[in-house]
């Protein structure tokens, strides 16, 4: 369609049907070929409109005013523009375009309506302001005086944390010289009011480039970057916080959330985002960060370095880290805690490193890009090794050993350098534990690479087996053995397992579960037996062990509190394990017994890996209070919980919601809450295996309770996921059952799901040949059918959605039946038209209807009947029509029975028909017949 002004009728339907975005479309593409000026002026007003029921103000206020560009006096689209501005907070300049209406139209009662609103609204406005600004004053007399009481301190602290959240409070603050005040609270160096100071210029800095870049100029990077950098762990994360709220402000995210907040009028954001960037790089290295200080700087760096889209083709960011800051990155993860001169750390350091590395890694565009990586590696690693000074030779293992667990392909080619392998496998059989520890924990690491596998099973395996028997070091020990684990992992075989203890497995999970009991190891080292465990809980009877023992779980809970990326991991493919939650391969009957023929091996199911021992396990880690746990570790930060360990943890949720019996259990735990993000980030079966979960929790749950408050809401786009035609017949069933409980919850609940575009997907199963899904998916209509806009869609010409609930009130299956009807008489109780149109849509809608009326279950019958009532009451031709038919000794029939509790309601309803049957003349009453 080329001509401007069809497609303006065009969208002028698609705006009567409230279909906005295909309003929003047809509008835009008029607009790209018109050259009228005043249809020009047309389009711009109808598409704000269409941005105003939409709820983009900031987009409706853009076109209203183009609108009046072109004129002026454009009544309706000053009037737009006033409501959008309105929406937008600016009431000085809706009152404006409103007084501008009235003065064009004096009479227009709506105007004057919308004037003397604006005006009270903005009278109220410097009420508060003023307010506002005695508030602030008052809130730091309090805190910069040293002889405050402490709780009118902290409750001063308090109110100001909440202040600063607020665009009005935040910007008082600001006019009100609040951030050199805010400055004096930090340099009193007393925790509490450092931290209720910091969090109150992250709020003050939220959405706003503007008063972001001022803040950051006031208080400088280096300053902002000190205060980061100390010993305490709450100040550190509330520092981290306030930096990346700045960072997401000069880099333009978060626009979405606060519409119309003025633009700042900034020169050069990507000279302020590289300052940032460089002096962030510097901490990594500094003696004076603390461990607390360095993770912060690397998780910043690794939120905000890499692009989040690789559509996007600016990654100018990650070449100009490389460029400054590989070499830095690298000497972090080459660190060794045991050593003097090791930088401060924590557990998570040079893991977190080793992420960063691996996120720069995957953002390069192009080989050559790739190849300046690995070289600046290899480079700085050769220079580390010197066969005459082995604690800097250490450390360049320890950055392989890095790496390995960061960029996959890199880290197998940095294997490959000469001497590297050779040097581990020498390391092991030094006398130093040090070096033993080192070199044992690249082993490990090496032996998850397959290329190198073998070269290590031929070499190392050896020299564990004898590490292991050796050493009294317990940190070497517990190594060792996970080392020994992971190469038979890696090699495809048990083969370091069974040489080293003759396949007896649980044995050595045995020693596992032992040492992460033992608190007196440190939380590093008893990590590796978690590690350990993951691999051994493959063996059936390992796993029934492990969930018996409830010492050896909690400890392993508590240290999946400690945020660690390799315990996460490891925690939850153990629980994995043990749930039997892994993908297994149907063994096809035939090809089982062509094997048997060709004597073939046959792999059997263990014993203990039937349902009846899998349940039992499933009941024992709830006991245990594995949902608390889970519920935890979805909460660590996204550098540390890996998509792989999200898939992980979501098919463990899945496998714990099979009982219905213990999803009261899990959304008491926080399994509920837990499960939410699980379904919208991560892999592709992990989205769809937390979905599903939080499927089967919705279908028999009560909303109010399993997702409280706003939570519910994000809950309706999972479940519509799993009505996708790809997913199984299971998943899309119980979306259905959640669908139909939250529809019959709140109307508010109704909008999100047909926002979610649901309508088609779950008409489509009222289609469906199996019975249960054509039964979830009519009941779920049948809630639906409540709200406003689903009714106009069944008015709607065009579409055979009425018809189709016809013909399901006809169906044998009693609760398709009863969901049906119910449908249907709702539908023609709300909107009269519908009576007409049922009349229209099939040719069995009498005997249909006849049916239900005679239906011998009563609920189906008394639907019937409210469906006959609202027919006769909508129009007496349609009444008539009814009469003139066998329904009027139907309703005869039921009408003059005597009265009975039972089934009262049907026969009053009965009554009710005849009555107005009465009322129209088209019948007469007994007595005068």
């Amino acid at each position: 369609m080329e001509d401007p002004t069809q497609l303006k009728e065009e969208g002028n339907k698609y705006f009567q049907a409230n279909d906005y975005e295909k309003a929003v479309q047809s509008y835009t593409q008029a607009i790209k070929l018109n050259k009228d000026k005043a249809l020009q002026a047309v389009l711009y007003r109808n598409r704000a409109a269409c941005f105003l029921k939409k709820e983009e103000y900031a987009k409706a206020a853009s076109d209203a005013s183009r609108a009046i560009d072109i004129n002026a006096s454009d009544i309706k689209a000053l009037y737009r523009r006033s409501q959008a501005l309105e929406k937008l907070g600016k009431l000085d300049q809706a009152f404006k375009d409103a007084q501008k209406c009235a003065t064009i139209e004096p009479r227009n009662k709506n105007f004057q309506e919308t004037l003397r609103r604006l005006g009270s609204n903005i009278q109220d406005k410097l009420r508060i302001q003023f307010s506002t600004d005695l508030r602030v004053q008052k809130m730091f007399e309090i805190l910069l005086d040293e002889n405050s009481e402490k709780e009118k301190r902290e409750k001063a602290a308090n109110n100001l944390i909440v202040l600063g959240r607020e665009e009005a409070g935040a910007e008082r603050i600001f006019q009100n010289n609040g951030v050199s005040l805010l400055l004096q609270l930090i340099e009193t160096k007393n925790a509490e009011l450092i931290l209720a100071a910091v969090r109150t210029l992250s709020g003050m800095c939220t959405g706003h480039k503007a008063r972001a870049t001022a803040i950051l100029h006031y208080l400088g990077i280096d300053n902002i970057c000190m205060w980061m950098s100390v010993d305490n762990e709450e100040i550190s994360l509330a520092v981290c916080n306030l930096l990346q709220t700045i960072t997401d402000c000069l880099l333009g995210q978060g626009k979405e959330e606060h519409h119309g907040k003025e633009e700042a009028v900034v020169l050069d954001t990507k000279k302020d985002l590289r300052m940032i960037t460089t002096r962030l790089l510097d901490m990594l290295v500094s003696k004076e960060v603390s461990g607390q200080g360095r993770d912060q700087a690397l998780n910043l760096l690794n939120k905000n370095i890499p692009r989040k889209d690789l559509k996007d083709h600016d990654n100018s960011r990650t070449i100009f880290v490389i460029d400054n800051g590989l070499k830095k990155i690298l000497k972090v993860v080459g660190q060794i805690p045991e050593m003097p001169d090791c930088l401060p750390l924590t557990e998570n350091t040079q893991l977190t490193a080793s992420v960063l590395l691996n996120k720069l890694y995957d953002d390069l565009r192009c080989d050559p890009e790739r190849d300046n990586y690995r070289v600046i590696c290899e480079e700085y690693i050769k220079s580390k090794i010197d066969p005459q000074d082995m604690d800097k030779t250490l450390h360049a293992i320890q950055m392989v050993s890095g790496v390995l667990q960061g960029p996959f392909d890199l880290g197998n080619k940095l294997l490959g350098m000469k001497g590297v392998m050779e040097m581990m496998v020498a390391l092991c059989g030094s006398e130093r534990e040090i070096d033993q520890l080192v070199a044992v924990e690249a082993l490990i690491h090496a032996s998850t690479k397959l290329s190198r596998a073998t070269f290590i099973i031929s070499n190392g395996v050896t020299l564990l087996k004898e590490i292991y028997k050796k050493t009294k070091n317990e940190k070497i020990k517990i190594r060792a053995l996970v080392g020994l684990c992971k190469l038979g992992s890696a090699g495809g075989t048990d083969y370091g397992l069974r040489q080293f203890a003759e396949g007896s497995t649980e044995k050595l999970a045995k020693q596992c579960r032992k040492w992460l009991c033992n608190t007196s190891i440190d939380a590093r080292t008893r990590k590796w037996a978690v590690e350990g465990l993951a691999y051994l809980t493959l063996d059936a009877d390992v796993k029934d062990d492990f969930v018996e023992d409830e010492l050896a779980l909690q400890a392993m809970f508590e240290l999946a509190k400690t945020s660690d990326k390799t315990i996460l991991y490891s925690v939850a493919s153990a629980l994995v394990n043990c749930t039997n939650s892994y993908d297994t391969k149907e063994l096809v009957p035939e090809l089982v017994q062509l094997a048997k023929f060709s004597k073939q091996h046959v792999p059997e199911e263990h014993p203990k890996d039937k349902k009846d021992f899998v349940v039992k396990r499933v009941k024992r880690l709830l006991k245990a209070g594995v949902v608390s746990a889970l519920a935890c570790m979805v909460k660590a930060d996204s550098a540390i919980l890996t998509d792989q360990s999200k898939e992980l943890i979501a098919r463990v949720f899945l496998a714990l919601c099979e009982d219905p019996k213990d999803r009261g259990t899990i959304v008491a735990q926080g399994g509920g809450k837990a499960l939410i993000p699980l379904a919208v980030e991560g892999t592709e079966v992990g989205k769809i295996k937390a979905s599903h979960a939080l499927a089967k929790i919705a279908a028999i749950s009560n909303p109010d309770m399993a997702f409280p408050g706003e939570r519910v809401y994000e809950v309706v786009r999972p479940l519509v996921s799993l009505l996708n035609t790809e997913r199984d017949g299971l998943q899309n069933y119980e979306a259905l059952l959640g669908l139909t409980n939250f529809s019959g919850r709140s109307d508010k609940l109704r909008m999100k799901i047909v926002k979610e575009r649901a309508l088609p997907d779950i008409e489509n199963y009222m289609f469906e040949n199996h019975d249960q899904l054509r039964q979830a998916a009519t009941e779920c209509m049948c809630n639906l059918v409540v709200n406003k806009e689903v009714q106009e869609r069944f008015v709607a010409d065009g579409n055979d959605r009425l018809k189709l609930v016809v013909l399901l009130c006809g169906e044998d299956d009693e609760k398709v039946q009863v969901a049906a009807a119910g449908a249907l008489a709702m539908l023609t109780a709300a909107q009269k038209k519908l009576c007409s149109k049922m009349t229209e849509v099939t040719t069995q809608w009498l005997e249909i209807l006849q049916r239900l009326c005679l239906h011998d279950n009563m609920e189906v019958q008394h639907r019937g009947l409210v469906i006959a009532f609202n027919l006769i009451s909508a129009d007496k031709e349609l009444a008539k029509k009814l009469v003139e038919s066998e329904l009027l000794e139907i309703l005869t029939y039921i009408g003059k029975q005597e009265d009975d509790p039972k089934k009262q309601h049907i026969i009053n309803v009965a009554r009710d028909c005849l009555t107005r049957c009465m009322d129209y003349g088209l019948i007469k009453p007994l007595s005068q017949a």
